[in-house]
């Protein structure tokens, strides 16, 4: 693949990511393991509110492609199968979930050293059509995406992009929802060994003049735990810890409390992944 300026999801990623990353108020178990075939399978159980639920995912690896397959507590099985250079700087991406025989969907993603072009297309008789492009370098650049309803003859979404990255800094602009926001975000690393960083983002809706401020930052404590936390303009307080209890194997505790609320019943999550 291409060392370009990335696919349009890349923009604001960094800081989409430090603000919103494994933060929950779920209770959520998680164990990997690894058969001699090279199959890897994930099994996940969830609790929220009074309700539990579960999955158990399997991923296979065969030289340029790589099938999953996850069947959950409701019979949904979803599976995604990817090739990577069935044509040159390419990767194609199907998908398609069960019982639901209209889900599926054909995505095809093509890099270049100035450039990306992802096209998505719904495997139905009346398939939605999603379109985006990014042109720049990994530096500095610019995109588009945007969204086409085949049965109606409508676009459904159109959004675009700029981001600035530096080696200890990022910079991003969204102008989406069809130009009824805009998100500016910025993320910039303390120290060079990347061990803390300062997040901020503001989002505007000018259908109804709503602005929401957030800042946000982590710290790695040591090689083994980072803590976050985040507040914003609403009175919303988060805070994360994260910790390698044994190697691959993570505990996360997470909470969130409105502050600005009359009862300010904090909300916690747990989250335990196990791997080998």
């Amino acid at each position: 693949m291409s060392k370009g300026p990335g696919l349009f999801t890349d923009i604001g990623k960094k800081a989409k990511d430090l603000l919103t990353r494994d933060f929950n108020s779920d209770q959520k178990f998680t164990v990997c393991t690894y058969s001699d075939a090279g199959v890897a399978l994930t099994s996940t159980a969830v609790k929220k509110g009074g309700f539990s639920t579960g999955d158990v995912a399997a991923q296979y690896k065969y030289k340029n492609a790589v099938f999953d397959v996850k069947v959950d507590t409701e019979s949904n099985i979803s599976t995604i199968i990817t090739f990577t250079e069935i044509l040159p700087s390419t990767k194609t991406i199907a998908s398609f979930k069960l019982p639901d025989y209209n889900s599926g969907k054909l995505e095809v993603q093509y890099f270049h050293d100035h450039a990306t072009l992802t096209t998505a297309v719904a495997l139905n008789q009346s398939p939605a059509i999603d379109v985006s492009a990014t042109i720049g370098t990994p530096s500095i650049a610019f995109g588009a995406e945007a969204g086409y309803d085949t049965t109606t003859g409508n676009f459904t979404k159109y959004t675009a992009g700029l981001s600035v990255t530096k080696p200890d800094s990022s910079a991003s602009i969204i102008l989406a929802d069809k130009g009824d926001s805009i998100k500016a975000s910025y993320v910039h690393h303390l120290d060079q060994f990347k061990k803390s960083a300062a997040v901020g983002e503001i989002t505007r809706k000018f259908s109804t003049n709503e602005n929401t401020f957030t800042v946000g930052g982590s710290y790695a404590i040591d090689s083994l735990t980072v803590v976050k936390a985040k507040l914003n303009n609403h009175g919303k307080l988060g805070a994360l810890l994260q910790h390698e209890v044994i190697p691959k194997s993570v505990l996360t505790v997470s909470g969130e409390v409105d502050t600005k609320a009359l009862d300010k019943n904090p909300k916690f999550g747990l989250a335990i992944a196990l791997r080998p």
